[in-house]
Order: structure tokens, then C-alpha cells, then sequence
């Protein structure tokens, strides 16, 4: 008996699972296909919209949408389709995060000692907002690379922020390897083993014996299972407001929110097939039948009605490339890319990249498009960071381009699905 669904999204990251989400709210039975960890776990847990165009930080998003190219995905799904993306996730994380009172960026506090405009952020964030003015210390844990307090620190105070910043650098309490990873000093103060709460405070006052601030920053790491209750202890023997600053990988914001996904997938009802890769697909009349998973050798067809790729991008994998092409692998969907590779990218690190655009390119309805600007196939759309036109990590927007796609794709398909 083949297996089959209303809708059929591959790919598990957040565009993925927000388009299974709005398929699933649209009435359809969903079944969400992923076969490695999203990339989720790499990212800082942040949900950027849109934080700057060309070199300009942006305080509201939304105004900002019609400067961007015709070509961007915002401009294909509409300011309507990024609020619908923005609802569905303050539904998945209900009062875990901030920001959802309003369409303007906050600026967060970063581990590398920059000022981030986002628009949504974990509650244990908020407090170390720029824009309020408290004098802090930022305290970082020896043999945690990605975070060097001091330095941090002297980079925003060169920002001018509108508040008196130090920076230091302290041994963790209890002594783990050096490459101790951050959850696992994260589960030491869930469990306050060897009373490390204690202990971290007399750490730190120890090493700024003038500790006098009105609020301290760490590394997010501050617990996981109870990490409300770490924050409140820290606060309290300090005397200070304690907030945490989103790191790089393994990033705790990032599994947190991950797991926050996968838990209102179950809630909606969407099943869940994870750790085989798809490999395959079939089709009939200029419609997508079913697609094809390698489960351990064996070739399982799953088919659906309608169907949605979200597997990412270049760094996701959902796009490849080599010395002489660029290809999406699932669907083999059209990637347009110059032919000289040399024009791929710019001498300038941070220049403006024709790689950071590459991916399928959409019609109105997020259909992959040929080289002659048909559909490939009627009942296919795209969501995320698959979709070109946009350079997600310039714009600081790649969160809020797979909440909008990913709701509208997964809409689209779930309405389809119910004639």
C-alpha cells in the first residue's frame, strides 16, 4: 500500500516545518520528509525579517520591502505572506519569545561585538536590548572560543551604545575540558551540579571586585531545562538584571527552537519521516506523483497531492554546486548561475555575490520556474532558502524568508490539496 498525503514537504528546517504548519492549517493531511538535523542548531535562535538594505540598518522591515530587488522572495509572496509567517511562528513559541508587539527591529547584543536589528528573540535576550540604557558586564568562560567578553565589549563600546560596557573573562566553576561543549556546562547550572550557580557569582566577583551593574550578559548557556530559574538565581546574587547573548554553533537558542518546531508539528498533527534522504521522484501529466526515499537500501515511494522543497540552500545542501555547475538535487529544478565560475563571487569577502542569490526561481504561486519561465511541475513550490534571489546573510532576513515562503507555499499547497 503506498503511503500517501495531502501534502508532502521535504525538508525539516524552518521554512520546512512552517510550510507543513500552514498546510496543516489549511485542513490537509501533512507528512514533512528531512533527512539530516536542520541547520537550526547552527543558527543564533534569532528571527531576522530584514535588518539592513545595502549598508543601512533598518528600524522597520516592512518599509523597506518594495527597495529590494523585483527578484527577492518578498516581493514574490507580498508584506502579507511575511506577517502570516511571523503568526504562525508566535504560535509555535507562544511567550518563550519577544518582539511580537510590534513590526519594528529590536537591536541585540551579538557574541562577536556587534549590534544586530532583529525581530523576534528569546525572552532570556531581551534584557540586553542596546536600546536600553543600563550599564553592563558581559562575562565570557574561558575555553568558549566563539566569545570573548572583553573584546565584545570593546567593540560595542566603539559603537557608542548608550551605556558604560565592560568585559570579562572567567574559568567556568567546575572544571570540564577545555572543548567542553556549551550544553554541557548549560546542563551543570540546570542541575546547579557541585553548586555551580553559587560558585559562578563568587567566580565573577571575584575577578571585578567593583561589580557594580545594572544588568550582566552571558554566553546563552544559561541552562536549558531550567533555565528561567538558573537566570533568576544569577540575577539575584548579583543584584543585577541577567540576560544571555546568542552565540554560534552548537547554538542552545537554536535546539530550543528547534525542538519548539518539532513539538507543534506533533501538536498539528503532521507526521514526521527523518533520516533518509530523498533520492528520487515520479510524475504524470506535469504533476509530481510521488517521491522516492532511500530507507537503508530500499526505494519507498511517498506520494501526495501537492508538494512543497524546502531542503535549503547552499549551506543547507538543498542547492549544490561543483567547478562547472549549479543544480537543486531533490527535483533537479532549475539553478540559473553565470557560466564563468569566476563571476560566482567578488574579490571583496563582503562584496555583493552572485552565490548568495543562487536557487530555484519562483512564478507568483513559488512554482520552480525553467529556463523559459514555465512551471516544472504544477503541484511544486518552494520555500526558504532553495528559493534564489535573495542574499539572506547580507540583508539579515534568512529567518524571516522561510516564515514567508514556508507559509505561504505550505497555504497554497494545503488549499490545493482540499479541491
Amino acid at each position: 500500500m503506498p503511503i500517501r498525503e495531502d501534502v508532502l514537504v521535504v525538508g525539516g528546517g524552518i521554512a520546512g516545518a512552517t510550510a507543513a504548519l500552514a498546510a496543516a492549517e489549511a485542513g490537509a493531511q501533512v507528512r514533512l520528509l528531512s533527512h539530516k538535523k536542520s541547520t537550526l542548531r547552527q543558527a543564533s535562535g534569532l528571527v531576522d525579517v530584514l535588518g539592513s538594505v545595502g549598508d543601512a540598518p533598518l528600524a522597520d522591515p516592512f518599509e523597506a520591502i518594495d527597495r529590494l530587488p523585483e527578484a527577492h522572495p518578498y516581493r514574490v509572496v507580498g508584506a502579507d505572506a511575511i506577517h502570516e509567517g511571523l503568526r504562525i511562528f508566535d504560535d509555535v513559541v507562544g511567550d518563550v519569545y519577544a518582539g511580537g508587539h510590534t513590526d519594528r527591529n529590536a537591536l541585540v547584543l551579538t557574541h562577536g561585538g556587534t549590534i544586530k536589528p532583529t525581530a523576534r528573540y528569546p525572552n532570556s535576550v531581551a534584557p540586553g536590548l542596546a536600546s536600553v540604557a543600563e550599564d553592563t558586564l558581559l562575562v565570557g568562560f574561558a575555553g568558549l572560543t566563539d566569545f570573548d567578553a572583553p573584546v565584545a565589549a570593546e567593540h560595542l563600546a566603539a559603537t557608542d551604545v548608550p551605556f558604560d560596557l565592560d568585559g570579562v573573562s572567567v574559568r567556568f566553576p567546575i572544571e570540564f575540558r577545555d572543548d567542553a561543549r556549551t550544553t554541557r556546562l548549560a546542563k551543570a547550572l540546570d542541575t546547579d551540579e557541585d553548586d555551580a550557580r553559587r560558585r559562578l557569582v563568587e567566580t565573577i566577583e571575584a575577578a571585578d571586585s567593583d561589580l557594580d551593574y545594572d544588568r550582566v550578559g552571558f554566553p546563552a548557556m544559561l541552562g536549558d531545562d531550567h533555565a528561567a530559574a538558573v537566570r533568576e538565581e544569577l540575577a539575584d546574587r548579583l543584584g543585577a538584571t541577567v540576560f544571555e547573548i546568542p552565540t554560534g554553533p552548537p547554538s542552545l537558542l537554536g535546539m530550543q527552537l528547534e525542538d519548539l518546531l518539532f513539538e507543534a508539528l506533533d501538536d498539528a498533527g503532521v507526521r514526521l519521516s527523518s533520516g533518509n534522504p530523498a533520492v528520487g521522484y515520479e510524475t504524470a501529466d506535469g504533476r509530481i506523483e510521488s517521491v522516492t526515499v532511500d530507507r537503508r537500501g530500499q526505494a519507498v515511494p511517498y506520494h501526495a497531492e501537492e508538494f512543497v522543497l524546502a531542503t535549503g540552500g547552499l549551506v543547507g545542501k538543498g542547492i549544490e554546486s561543483d567547478r562547472e555547475s549549479v543544480t537543486e538535487p531533490v527535483f533537479d529544478c532549475h539553478v540559473p548561475h553565470p557560466d564563468d565560475r569566476y563571476a560566482w563571487s567578488e574579490a571583496d569577502a563582503f562584496g555583493d555575490h552572485a552565490f548568495a542569490r543562487f536557487g530555484v526561481v519562483p512564478d507568483a504561486e513559488l512554482r520552480p520556474t525553467d529556463p523559459g519561465g514555465d512551471v516544472h511541475y504544477e503541484n511544486l513550490r518552494a520555500a526558504g532558502g532553495v528559493v534564489g534571489g535573495a542574499d539572506v546573510a547580507r540583508e539579515k532576513s534568512a529567518a524571516g524568508v522561510s516564515l514567508a515562503t514556508g507559509a505561504y507555499a505550505g497555504r497554497r499547497a494545503g488549499e490545493e490539496a482540499a479541491r
